[in-house]
């Protein structure tokens, strides 16, 4: 008897250890964009949850950003159910809203997984990112000159959703495809060469692509994301030598336990320097004001000074987003360098205010158009 291929078995055993701890009977719900990645993670979990007493179903979400979107989609839900998945829904979306097409694009994905997860009472949602995709968030992050939590990447579990194939390449992707005959949609926009927005299609003729080619690249517009794959990633490998990627991966993993505990103790210094204090107006959207003593924060050390006043601004209601280091440079330099700057103007028409020895975040009581502080220093998102 033929066992599986190696990559076959190496998303199963991934899959394994990402639900061993879920209870007999529990569902599991796939992501599955009909991508490789997200097909083989559906073939894997099909496979672990027949075995393991678990319930296994997909969610397809179709953003309808290309004009045969909706076919990938019915593809996609095709194999999910020819795989044995149960329940398959799937959902088209509109994505709209500030941010860009691929920040909107993201919202409406995970506004439908997080319905679809309460609705059917998931124990989890699992995510088909892999250490590639892993190696790209690193990258950016460092272009855009950020701290520790950014550059750990994407979380292998957050909340409810989970990702079991941060340790796989995309080419194990493809190859569990192939294993289980299953028939992948390579997006135009990924910047993968020759590719073609339709299920089942095939390469340009004329052999593989140059990555390092431009006119082999899709003669569409990449995300940033995509031009790091495209572009970014093979001239490093061609610079430093194979493994560039899994070296990244593995700098994510190390820098996140970093970050952890220091978003655990930032978490206690956001706590003990919050005050208790009487608003004098109703708060807008159900957002509550956060009021911190500055004298607790202004002794605590830097790193976790700044992280508790993001995690303070984001709570105040702030995007997470949308919060730059200049934001957080700005509410560090109330605490530490005060000459009575008047009020910060933060993403989400927020406003920091000091006064009496506190700092109060929240938000304008009549809004505005949109202001935030100009970035004085590297632009750092917060993650996912």
């Amino acid at each position: 008897m033929v066992g599986p291929r190696p990559a076959e078995a190496a998303a199963r055993r991934a899959v394994r250890s990402a639900v061993r701890d879920l209870a007999p009977g529990s569902l599991v719900l796939v992501a599955c964009s009909g991508g490789a990645d997200s097909l083989a993670l559906a073939a894997a979990t099909a496979f672990v949850a027949s075995r393991d007493g678990l319930r296994a179903g997909a969610v397809v979400v179709d953003h309808g950003l290309q004009h045969d979107s909706a076919e990938v989609a019915a593809v996609a839900g095709a194999q999910c159910r020819a795989l044995g998945l149960d329940p398959v829904e799937v959902r088209r979306v509109e994505v709209t809203g500030a941010g860009g097409l691929e920040a909107a694009a993201r919202r409406a994905r995970y506004a439908v997984l997080d319905d679809v997860a309460h609705r059917s009472g998931a124990a989890a949602v699992l995510l088909g990112h892999t250490l590639d995709d892993q190696a790209e968030s690193v990258l950016l992050g460092l272009a855009r000159g950020s701290g520790a939590r950014s550059l750990a990447g994407m979380a292998a579990v957050r909340g409810t959703y989970r990702r079991p194939f941060l340790g796989l390449r995309r080419t194990d992707t493809e190859d569990v495809c192939t294993a289980n005959g299953l028939t992948w949609w390579t997006d135009p926009t990924n910047g993968v060469p020759g590719a073609v927005p339709s299920p089942g299609a095939v390469p340009s003729p004329g052999g593989p692509a140059d990555p390092g080619d431009p006119a082999a690249l899709p003669a569409v517009p990449l995300p940033l994301r995509s031009q790091v794959r495209a572009r970014v990633l093979p001239v490093l490998e061609d610079v430093l030598g194979p493994g560039v990627a899994v070296t990244l991966a593995r700098t994510a993993d190390l820098l996140r336990e970093d970050a952890d505990l220091l978003d655990e103790l930032a978490g206690r210094l956001l706590d003990e320097a919050r005050v208790a204090e009487p608003v004098d107006e109703e708060p807008r959207a159900g957002v509550v004001p956060v009021v911190l003593d500055t004298e607790v924060l202004r002794s605590a050390p830097a790193a976790l000074r700044r992280r508790a006043l993001r995690r303070a601004a984001a709570e105040a209601g702030s995007p997470a987003g949308s919060l730059f280091a200049s934001h957080v440079a700005t509410l560090d330099a109330m605490i530490t360098d005060w000459r009575g700057q008047g009020p910060a103007h933060l993403p989400g028409d927020l406003r920091a205010l000091r006064t009496r020895g506190r700092l109060f975040l929240r938000p304008a009581r009549t809004p505005s158009p949109e202001r935030t502080v100009p970035a004085e220093t590297p632009a750092e998102p917060a993650q996912e």
